[in-house]
């Protein structure tokens, strides 16, 4: 009986060890420089929430030291958590090109756009940079592609839901949009006709999602919220392939 039940023991830890080769991990990045939004430490929670549903690990960090070659190859993808300013410097921001380079996923979320103005790649990344915002209100957005994961579980062409509402500047015109914003349904609206308010693109060899929801407290417990980040932290982390430094071309500084 000892000897079946050692055995079962050391088959638990073999699949849990396998387990834990196999699932993608995610970095999640909060660092910030400027405005610091109150909802980060709620984001933070629901993003480990969503890795213990969706079978991914997660690690979170303020620290930019981390944004190393080495340690950055342990991630499927890294989340820009409404992160601010200037927050990474030369040799960081290297690291972090070499990996989007050799396949890596980014995922930004809300301020993540309010982020290294002066790095024009980033500003190319992530598909766009904050300009202004109104107040806090609920706006009608419309639906521009459903077949995407992290909009295919919306049924209607419509969502109203309230956020803190970004004007942007520099659009990236290789973004795909999945979202975009009526600015007849709110007021503040900047953008005009074309206000694109999550977005996806294939980007220098790696995967970059953007979604400029998240600023309430409230969003992250909202379910549609929820899904809406989590498939598009499934299409960053794509089919979890290993990472091609062979195709990096950014030097290391």
């Amino acid at each position: 009986m000892k000897k079946i039940f050692m055995m079962v023991i050391a088959l638990i830890i073999l699949q849990h060890s396998a387990f834990a080769k196999s699932a993608p991990s995610i970095l999640v990045f909060s660092k910030t420089k400027g405005y610091r939004h109150a909802s980060i430490e709620e984001g933070k929670k629901a993003i480990i929430e969503l890795g213990h549903l969706n079978h991914y690990t997660v690690d979170t960090t303020e620290n930019a030291a981390l944004f190393t070659e080495s340690n950055l190859k342990k991630y499927a993808a890294v989340i820009f958590l409404s992160t601010t300013g200037d927050v990474l410097n030369d040799a960081q921001q290297s690291a972090f090109e070499r990996y989007i380079q050799a396949g890596g996923g980014f995922v930004g979320i809300h301020a993540a756009a309010d982020t290294e103005y002066d790095w024009s790649w980033y500003g190319k990344l992530v598909g766009a940079y904050f300009i202004s915002h109104p107040k806090v209100q609920e706006a009608k957005f419309i639906i521009k592609d459903k077949n995407h994961p992290s909009t295919k579980f919306l049924t209607d062409s419509v969502w109203m839901h309230t956020d803190e509402l970004y004007n942007f500047k520099d659009i990236n015109p290789a973004i795909k949009v999945l979202i975009t914003i009526d600015e007849t349904s709110y007021e503040g609206g900047k953008n005009g006709n074309y206000h694109p308010f999550s977005w996806y693109h294939d980007f220098d060899g790696g995967r970059a999602f953007y979604t400029s929801m998240g600023h309430p407290k409230e969003c992250w417990t909202d379910e549609k919220f929820l899904k809406h980040l989590n498939g598009g932290l499934a299409y960053a982390i794509g089919k979890n392939k290993k990472l091609n430094y062979q195709k990096a071309n950014t030097k290391l500084l």
